[in-house]
């Protein structure tokens, strides 16, 4: 029997401002190498024994999802999108209840897309370790092998006859919330405590039982919002207004904590859940004098500092700094100490109380046909950098308050202005007055790349009468 992978992917990630923001948040950044965390756990949850994945994640990210996924060459079987963030615990329901409309007995492997797991391999020795108490209706979670006292994760206390070395599922005693430093120092020294990683593997029919006997009052709304969900081109939308209704709780909470059917498997390979700059500095494997640096970045005379800089415009340098995390982005600057990375949420809501757009928008915006960034931005005029990724097309619009004029820097663009379509190559440019229909196509086989300059009386992104657009956006 293969394992469907299902991939939570619609978190925030505040806590990594300011390289993860609300519109693009960390599990679609390369935050420890090449590919995203993203990626490299639909990656590893990919090969012969495992289906196509689903993916469950809100309404802005359902793009990028499609196109992280077909850079890896992998296909969902199912791209669920959450009208609105309601926890764990009913988005592992509604994967679960959309996987037993095929098969009751389905396994599903349910993680978050955002932790990082060097060793792919062995994580999935691991899961094919744990496949025989899961398909004989046990409800499997993964616990991770401790080598430090960590207060910022919760803890799965093992049975007093478990083994937290062995090879295949032990019995497990309790959860345990987060835990302060001495006692985080007893459980480590106890060896009966394992780190709880939030990754899960059952069958579809024995975590819906789960639900009737420990958490009946979410199965309603929930089964209704799956029974009324839409298509939406690859999309299955789950129902705006039963989903509202949905209670917020963690699958922790809600299941894990109360059932009787739990085992725990125990993983001794690294992983982390990269939940704060901290965590990025110690995956990202510190010198001889304990420093991380980015490409863009130099450290001189530094101890024990991470010096990141997420723009080829921005080079961050850092002189004579010990226990310091500096992270610069095109618009924003983080510095702290690294000892104090958790307080980075603070951060995130000083910006929020100030209005700043720097405490939840990413410079660059990513749209279903590509992406575009502001380069300048005044009273009545912005300039775009605007990049179309092949084959790709904006969508038939027009502008109440602004005229924009098109500069093609690289490749070619079929443009629409009113009835006349003309291809518009590099180096050239052409003028869209205001009120006037347009459409922006890249007929090639590459990024189309081009400078838009706007003026008007008002350039915000709702001015935008859309007449026909591929990607079905309202």
């Amino acid at each position: 029997m293969t394992i469907i992978p299902v991939l939570l992917a619609g978190g925030s990630g505040t806590r990594l401002w300011p390289t993860s923001r609300r519109s693009y948040p960390k599990q679609f950044s390369p935050l420890t190498g090449p590919e995203s965390l993203f990626q490299a756990s639909a990656r590893r949850m990919s090969g012969p024994d495992f289906a196509p994945p689903m993916v469950l994640t809100g309404d802005p990210f359902r793009f990028i999802v499609t196109e992280q996924l077909a850079a890896l060459e992998i296909q969902a079987q199912a791209i669920v999108i959450e009208p609105e963030g309601r926890n764990t615990a009913p988005a592992v329901l509604a994967a679960a209840l959309l996987a037993a409309k095929t098969d009751p007995e389905a396994l599903l492997l349910v993680a978050p897309s955002d932790h990082k797991i060097a060793d792919a391999e062995r994580f999935r020795q691991t899961v094919t370790a744990a496949l025989p108490a899961a398909e004989a209706g046990r409800l499997v979670t993964f616990g991770i092998t401790p080598d430090r006292p960590e207060t910022g994760y919760g803890y799965l206390e093992l049975a007093p006859d478990a083994d937290a070395g062995a090879g295949e599922v032990q019995p497990l005693a309790r959860f345990v919330e987060k835990p302060d430093l001495e006692r985080a120092e007893a459980m480590l020294a106890s060896g009966n405590f394992l780190w709880n990683a939030g990754i899960f593997l059952f069958r579809a029919d024995a975590i819906l039982s789960a639900f009737k006997a420990h958490a009946p009052d979410l199965i309603p709304t929930v089964t209704e919002a799956v029974e009324k969900a839409e298509r939406d081109l690859a999309f299955t939308r789950l129902a705006p207004e039963p989903w509202s209704r949905v209670t917020d709780i963690s699958i922790d909470f809600a299941i894990m904590e109360k059932s009787d059917r739990l085992s725990v498997m125990p993983y001794g390979g690294n992983w982390s859940d990269l939940g704060g700059w901290d965590a990025v500095w110690a995956e990202g494997g510190p010198d001889a004098a304990g420093n991380v640096t980015s490409e863009h970045a130099t450290a001189i005379d530094c101890t024990d500092t991470l010096l990141r800089s997420d723009s080829e415009r921005v080079e961050l340098v850092g002189i004579g700094l010990d226990d310091i995390i500096a992270v610069a982005t095109q618009d924003a600057v983080l510095v702290g100490r690294k000892s104090q990375a958790q307080r980075v949420k603070e951060a995130v809501a000083a910006l929020k109380a100030k209005k700043a757009h720097q405490a939840t928008d990413f410079p660059r915006d990513y749209r279903p046909w590509g992406w575009f960034e502001s380069l300048v931005i005044s009273g009545r005029f912005q300039v775009k950098r605007i990049v179309v990724h092949p084959g790709a097309a904006l969508s038939l619009q027009s502008h109440h308050h602004r005229a924009e004029h098109w500069i093609v820097v690289q490749g070619t663009a079929r443009v629409t202005i009113g009835e006349e379509v003309v291809l518009v190559t590099e180096n050239q440019s052409v003028y869209i007055p205001l009120g006037e229909k347009h459409r922006l196509e890249n007929p090639g086989k590459f990024d189309m790349v081009l400078i838009e300059v706007q003026t008007g009386a008002y350039l915000g992104e709702d001015d935008i009468i859309r007449y026909e657009d591929v990607y079905a956006r309202k």
